[in-house]
């Protein structure tokens, strides 16, 4: 009876804030992951297998952030794409293409070498970004102005952009980077690495662009109800161009980093990468119906996909094991989606 009363008690509790869950829930499945980690660290160093809990350490919490820094930047961008109900299946071959340009301005042992140190970093930037600057008018104007689904255009820009990095370096990676140019991917400041502070910046004004200006506003609009949004004056197609221009440039950013991290630009860089982008969006609650997400929610949700590809590269889980479990994520957080609901209703 007792049992009974208890489990009716749980029920309603659940019930009543349901909306509270909907809304922290991301955040508190972060902190359970974390602790079970955690937990399961103890285990191994009370079988003798660690030393020590190696996932608690600060060199390891700066490694999953590292780790993350790329992966997030993207799904940054693509949180934009997301709330408008649309989709960029090309962040990953612009990331490459953008890389193994910017690489080429970057390189030692070539023609357009940069001798003067802030030259080396700078003029790479601005080519990577320009890049993906163009991948993303090229991607939001197709697609908004003559109305065709974000799928099939992004899609085209997959194989394109993925092409034009094969062709520009004849399928050969680009490498001897200016050292001052690889600080970017490997540096540090004040004990933080260089991906991190970026990746930090990126989310800071992304917020800020999201939630406190009227282009954010509108974006959630476009997302929501596109017929309305027209109605009421807003520029559907001007906001998806920004959106996906926006998106395309991060992952220009995202290639940049990467190439400086690894020490050379590979045509191969950035596969499935907009996969993991999308997992750490959905993840975070954002509904690809539109409308619905936050960038707050997003960090988490590449939080989550950070942790559990960390604790399981500690536990010596095989690769293939992430991929499955980062798929039963997303499918789970699809299911928990209540705009589903609304949908069907």
């Amino acid at each position: 009876m007792n049992a009974t009363h208890s489990l009716n008690q749980g029920l309603t509790f659940i019930t009543r804030n349901k909306r509270h869950l909907h809304k922290y829930g991301i955040i508190i499945a972060f902190f359970v992951l974390c602790l079970i980690v955690s937990v399961i660290g103890e285990i191994q160093v009370a079988k003798g297998a660690w030393s020590s809990n190696y996932f608690l350490s600060q060199e390891n919490m700066l490694i999953v952030l590292r780790q993350i820094s790329i992966n997030g930047i993207l799904a940054i961008g693509m949180t934009f794409v997301i709330i408008t109900a649309g989709v960029d299946l090309s962040v990953g071959s612009v990331l490459a293409l953008s890389g193994i340009v910017a690489a080429r301005f970057a390189t030692t042992n070539s023609g357009l070498s940069i001798g003067d140190s802030a030259n080396a970093v700078m003029i790479p930037m601005i080519v990577a970004l320009g890049i993906g600057i163009v991948c993303g008018l090229i991607n939001g104007t197709i697609l908004a102005r003559y109305r065709l689904q974000p799928f099939i255009v992004t899609m085209g820009m997959l194989s394109a952009a993925r092409g034009l990095a094969l062709l520009t370096t004849d399928g050969n990676p680009v490498s001897q980077l200016n050292p001052d140019f690889r600080s970017l991917g490997n540096g540090y400041v004040v004990g933080i690495p260089v991906p991190v502070i970026i990746f930090m910046i990126v989310f800071a004004l992304g917020w800020v662009l999201l939630n406190k200006t009227l282009f954010g506003r509108y974006v959630y609009a476009v997302g929501g109800n596109q017929k309305s949004a027209r109605t009421s004056g807003i520029g559907v197609v001007k906001i998806k161009v920004l959106v996906y221009t926006l998106c395309a440039a991060l992952a220009g950013l995202a290639g940049l980093i990467l190439t400086a991290r690894t020490g050379s630009a590979q045509t191969s860089a950035g596969a499935a990468y907009e996969l993991d982008a999308i997992a750490a969006v959905v993840i975070g609650g954002t509904s690809m119906a539109g409308g619905v997400g936050t960038l707050v929610g997003t960090f988490f949700g590449i939080l989550i996909i950070g942790v559990m590809n960390n604790g399981l590269d500690l536990l010596g889980v095989q690769s293939y094991y992430q991929q499955i479990i980062k798929g039963a994520l997303i499918v789970v957080a699809v299911l928990l989606d209540p705009s589903r609901k609304q949908q069907r209703d």
